[in-house]
């Protein structure tokens, strides 16, 4: 574990990457991605990682269901900056674009 600052949250030395639990190299199951990033924070993990560009959006509540009831467990990092328009990716991390990411579940 390491502290973030001075008087920061203590976060695993190894975090969780979710974006392969919502299709992004394949396949996916939610089950066993559930299963995965529960298991790792029994191992002590609790950095997991999550856009919601993954998936769109579904990365996100799929993260929400397994850390039910431990959310106080996780550092939950999200990121907001990648959007879909037209079927392409485009980065974004304009002020407007921050704003409505963070007002929809799906990231606009």
């Amino acid at each position: 574990m390491r502290r973030l600052g001075a008087s920061g949250p203590a976060v695993s030395d190894i975090g969780l990457g979710c974006m392969c639990m919502s299709g992004a190299y394949g396949p996916a199951a939610d089950d066993e991605s559930i299963v995965t990033i529960q298991r790792a924070l029994d191992l002590g993990i609790n950095h997991v990682d999550t856009a919601a560009s993954y998936g769109k959006g579904h990365n996100e509540t799929l993260a929400g269901k397994a850390i039910a009831g431990r959310r106080d467990e996780v550092l939950l990092a999200t990121k907001f900056g990648i959007r879909r328009e037209s079927g392409k990716m485009v980065v974004d991390s304009s002020p407007q674009w921050a704003r409505t990411s963070c007002s929809s579940p799906s990231g606009g």
